[in-house]
Parts: structure tokens; C-alpha cells; sequence
């Protein structure tokens, strides 16, 4: 999954490389410097030239009070929301089913942002720049790749269950059988580790200080850059589009009677299932594509780089953020299973709690 537009190798302030992110761990200690590749300290001032040094935004309170507010929003939410999830699928029996083994995924996949790269990043907005380290920010790079391409990949497992389950029902029992669908989840597992791994061979996981995150930096290569794009977002929402597209002409058929000598294959709470995790995707979608999509045309232009505003990328980057927080919202307002269960754990907690 794409993580920003590529960058000029004379723009050195944008991005950081993390070998040089030891200096923060003392920040005191340092004076502000300008060398391309390090991080000013977090009580430095920039000067107005300095675009992407840490002291740049506190000329604009503002922003950093939106983006630490929409960051502490989607933490609480994907926390709460996600462990909802998860335990409702496990209390609930209408809800252990073949297809939840991905929804289930989905949500450990939104809750490892939660956990570790999402407060590391709200500590480097409250000290405007980096001060966690290098370690640090190499595992909260690859715990947000990890997160984001296991999001799209369960998703996708989502998608081709649903097409297998409507359009091929006769097949769907054999196909999704409980062990069949734990080696897919596996797999999906598998081969997101895989597809994360190349990035620390490349140094591509550096820090970035216009979103405050250490994160994946197409400036290594272009041709790198547009390989992810194509790999973990483009190929993935193809066949997500093409499963949900063959379901949708199903459902008009059966609504419409082309076929009248054949029986409805679709019963009301089989399509409620399937609009809940279209509007999964769709969400996904929406809140993923323009950052996605900006990386991939500076990919194939560089020279863009310098036309796109640094508060629309910063804006792609958290609108993708708020992302892992609206599955477990989504399902609690679409889907009756769920709502009822996410009431009933939350008044055991309360009535524990009393």
C-alpha cells in the first residue's frame, strides 16, 4: 500500500532517514541543523524555507489540534470498535461463521495500528518531530504496512467469499470448509508479511514530517513505488470490484426474474451481509484511493511533487488514518447480529464495571 508521493532528492527536508533518528533520543543535547537527512530537534524553530522541518507547523496550532484530534478520535473508535468485533464473533453463534474468520482478521489488522503506530505518531505531533528512535520507527513503519496491505488483502478474502457464497452456493460448503478457511487466513497473513518485507531491504521506512509518521518512502524508487501501487492496492481492489460487480448483477436478476423458472437464490439477510461488507470496501476505497493515487501519478511524473499543496497529502495520509476505525461502526449500524451483541457486551462491561 502506497504511503506518499515520491519525493526529489534535492528536497531533502521532506522525508528523514531513520539511521539518523539516534540524534532525537536526546534531543536537548543537539543543536537545530539543516543537513539533508536529519531531523531538527523537537524545540527547534525552522525558518520559513524549511519546508518539512519539525517547528514548520506551529505557526498553525490549529492544524496540529485537527490532526491530534483525528488521530485520538480513530484510536479510541478502532480500540473499542475492533475489540467489539472480535469478541462478538466469538460470544455469538449466527455470527461464527466460514466468512467472519476474515472479518475477525480484518479487525486484528485495524487494531495493530491502534496499539503501537498511532500513539507513536500522536507523541510526535504533541513534540512536533520524531523522538522515539530509530527502532521504533522502523517497527511502527512496518506494523502500518503490515496493518494497511493485511486490510486490503482480508478484505479481498472478504469479497471472494461473499462472490463464492451468493454466485457459486452449491460449491461454497466444500470450498469454505472451517479448515479451508483458517489456511486462508493464513495465507492472506503470509503473504501480506511478504509483501511488507522487501521495504526493509530497500531503506525504504523512513520518517516523514509532514505527517508526523515514519512510514514508506517512495523517493527510493519509482519503479518500486509503482509496483507497491499496482500489488497492494490497484490488483486487490480489481478483484474486490469484479467479485462484488458479478454479485450485484445476480442480485438484479433474481430481483428482476430474468431466470423465472429458477428459485431466488438470495435470502434478505444473505444481501444485508453482503451490503455491509460492500460499504466495508467502498469506505476502504475512498478513504485509501487519493493518497494512492497522488504516490502514483508523482511515480510516473516527478515533477508533480512540487505542484501538490503539503495539506492535501497531509490530508490524504489522515483521511486513510481514520480509515481503521469505520469497519466496527459499519457493522454495528448495518448488520442486526452485530448491533445486538456490541449492546450486550457493553452492558456486561457496565454492569461488571458497577
Amino acid at each position: 500500500m502506497l504511503h506518499g508521493p515520491t519525493l526529489h532528492d534535492h528536497d531533502p527536508m521532506r522525508l528523514v532517514d531513520p539511521r539518523h533518528l539516534a540524534q532525537l533520543m536526546s534531543p536537548e543535547e543537539h543543536e537545530p541543523t539543516g543537513v539533508a537527512g536529519t531531523l531538527l530537534p523537537r524545540n527547534a524553530t525552522a525558518g520559513a524555507g524549511e519546508e518539512g522541518a519539525p517547528g514548520q507547523h506551529r505557526s498553525f496550532p490549529w492544524a496540529l489540534a485537527v490532526l491530534a484530534g483525528v488521530l485520538i478520535t480513530t484510536i479510541v473508535v478502532d480500540v473499542i470498535g475492533n475489540l467489539l468485533v472480535i469478541v462478538s464473533v466469538f460470544r455469538n453463534r449466527k455470527l461464527r461463521k466460514a466468512g467472519n474468520a476474515f472479518v475477525v482478521s480484518l479487525a486484528l489488522a485495524d487494531l495493530v495500528v491502534a496499539l503501537y503506530p498511532y500513539p507513536l505518531v500522536l507523541t510526535a505531533i504533541f513534540h512536533d518531530g520524531w523522538i522515539a528512535g530509530y527502532i521504533h520507527c522502523q517497527i511502527s513503519g512496518f506494523l502500518m504496512g503490515l496493518s494497511v496491505i493485511g486490510s486490503i488483502f482480508n478484505i479481498t478474502g472478504i469479497a471472494i467469499n461473499r462472490y463464492c457464497y451468493i454466485c457459486h452456493s452449491l460449491k461454497y460448503d466444500r470450498l469454505f470448509s472451517s479448515s479451508n478457511t483458517l489456511c486462508y487466513v493464513a495465507l492472506v497473513w503470509a503473504l501480506t508479511v511478504l509483501a511488507i518485507v522487501p521495504n526493509w531491504f530497500v531503506e525504504s521506512l523512513q520518517y516523514d514530517p509532514r505527517v508526523y509518521s515514519c512510514t514508506f518512502a517512495q523517493s527510493v524508487s519509482s519503479l518500486y513505488t509503482i509496483t507497491v501501487v499496482v500489488v497492494h492496492f490497484i490488483l486487490p481492489i480489481s478483484i474486490v470490484t469484479y467479485c462484488y460487480l458479478r454479485i450485484w448483477i445476480l442480485v438484479i436478476q433474481v430481483r428482476r426474474r430474468v431466470k423465472p423458472d429458477s428459485r431466488p437464490k438470495i435470502k434478505p439477510h444473505d444481501l444485508r451481509n453482503f451490503l455491509t461488507m460492500f460499504v466495508v470496501f467502498v469506505l476502504f476505497a475512498v478513504c485509501w484511493a487519493p493518497l494512492n493515487l497522488i504516490g502514483l501519478a508523482v511515480a510516473l511524473e516527478p515533477r508533480l511533487s512540487q505542484d501538490i499543496p503539503e495539506w492535501l497529502f497531509t490530508a490524504s495520509y489522515f483521511m486513510a488514518y481514520f480509515n481503521s476505525c469505520l469497519n466496527a461502526v459499519v457493522y454495528g449500524a448495518l448488520n442486526h447480529n452485530f448491533r445486538k451483541e456490541y449492546k450486550r457486551i457493553v452492558l456486561i462491561v457496565f454492569k461488571f464495571r458497577c
